[in-house]
């Protein structure tokens, strides 16, 4: 009776072992799914910024040429050779900072979408950790039920 007893007690160790076993691996799975979601999510905010980035680009494209459209304006107005000497160098200049100024939000909206391109992956390799982890939870407790 006492030999039925632990064989039964036994086997309940098993099988408890085995259930965790199998848990651990749904476990892992779930968090898997779960990182690869937050991936896409990430994904689709580099897209995004991308998108914005370019929008902003355009719209500061359209505001330089305004300006610059404005100063050739008030420069003729003022009766100046606008194609010579300082009204030419002070055009320059300001098409010259007009394009820095554009080439930093590219390059603002180029980082920040390698950013979040960045966080994608780490996320997808933290779901495919999460995911071996757990199989790997699997096998031990397979292993430790015999």
């Amino acid at each position: 009776m006492a030999t039925l007893l632990m064989a039964a007690g036994i086997g309940l160790v098993g099988a408890g072992q085995v259930q965790a076993g199998r848990a651990a691996e749904v476990e892992g799975k779930s968090a898997q799914a779960i990182a690869n979601y937050n991936a896409a999510v990430q994904e689709r905010e580099a897209t995004a910024i991308e998108a914005r980035t370019g929008l902003e680009q355009r719209r500061q494209t359209e505001e330089a040429a305004r300006a610059m459209g404005t100063m050739r304006a008030r420069i003729g107005v003022a009766g100046v050779v606008p194609t010579v000497g300082a009204p030419l160098q002070v055009q320059a200049k300001q098409a010259s900072e007009f394009e820095m100024e554009n080439l930093m939000i590219g390059y603002r909206g180029a980082t920040a979408a390698a950013r979040a391109r960045s966080a994608a992956e780490i996320e997808r390799m933290g779901g495919e950790l999460a995911g071996e982890r757990g199989k790997v939870r699997k096998r031990a407790a397979y292993v430790g039920a015999g």
